[in-house]
């Protein structure tokens, strides 16, 4: 079992399942609406944990009701919430979701009034406990420091990050990280047109992976070479909500294991796949 810390976010996620995305001024009904922690970190770790691993989350969290249910909700899932800071006063984050159930496309309005996580709280943490971590792409400067101190105090940890969102300086993080996992949204922004255009264009001994939709996922391993996996669709798409964390997870729970960076990165696909077919992450593995 491996341990792995994650630094990110945690949030609620308010899901309307509607009949079609609707037009611009419309009022419809929806099908039905359910409440779910939410979070790019929080989600990654939820899967994570549903595989076997012990999960950790070093987050800023509010001190409301919705707060209480996030922690709640997490702990009730074996997630360690002990790294976490509590913001008195402070108003948890919300996703506000219109979940298409044609084609189980989302659309997300996020709001957020949180301070981010910072250097000095992660630099009470002991890293000893974990065999991973992992960070979301976000507060670049207080999150490169992090990383910088984790490579002096455990040189052996192995470290990945999540590039997600195109953030003023973001590629900074890039070094010194074992994985680096960019989004087709992050490789849109910079102007981008494929995984493979992206890919080619970062230079690092890192895993470099970029995920693209119905096109499956693309890889530079360490030791050169170009790797593609192919997409793994349900039959039916149910609910596309977190299939990126999903996919996250699948590759890292690959690697945890000892995979190949060819054979995790099928994994991947295939778990985000899963994942595309059914609601939430419960359940949610390749392992029978």
């Amino acid at each position: 079992m491996t341990r792995i810390l994650a630094v990110g976010t945690a949030a609620v996620d308010l899901i309307h399942s509607v009949d079609g995305y609707p037009p611009e001024d419309a009022e419809v009904r929806a099908r039905s609406r359910r409440r779910a922690t939410g979070g790019n970190a929080a989600n990654l770790l939820q899967v994570l944990g549903g595989l076997g691993h012990a999960c950790a989350l070093a987050s800023v969290l509010a001190d409301d009701p919705e707060g209480a249910w996030v922690c709640a909700a997490l702990r009730e899932r074996g997630i360690d919430l002990s790294a976490c800071q509590t913001v008195a006063g402070g108003t948890t984050p919300i996703s506000c979701i219109c979940l298409n159930s044609r084609n189980g496309s989302r659309t997300i309005v996020h709001s957020r009034d949180l301070p981010e996580y910072t250097f000095r709280s992660f630099a009470e943490i002991d890293l000893d406990a974990f065999d991973w971590l992992h960070f979301e792409g976000r507060n670049v400067e207080e999150t490169r420091r992090m990383i910088d101190l984790a490579r002096t105090v455990r040189p052996g940890l192995r470290v990945s990050v999540e590039i997600e969102k195109p953030r003023t300086d973001i590629e900074t993080l890039i070094d010194g990280v074992d994985v680096v996992l960019f989004s087709r949204d992050f490789a849109l922004a910079r102007k981008h047109d494929s995984a493979d255009s992206l890919l080619d264009s970062v230079s690092s001994p890192a895993l470099r992976v970029c995920a693209w939709g119905e096109s499956g996922a693309y890889a530079r391993p360490p030791d050169g070479g170009r790797l593609q996996a192919f997409a793994y669709p349900p039959d039916v798409v149910v609910d596309t909500l977190g299939a990126g964390d999903a996919f996250n997870a699948g590759l890292l729970d690959a690697l945890m294991r000892g995979c190949s960076a060819a054979d995790a990165l099928e994994d991947a696909c295939r778990l985000a796949g899963a994942k595309c077919g059914m609601v939430g992450f419960e359940g949610l593995s390749l392992r029978g």
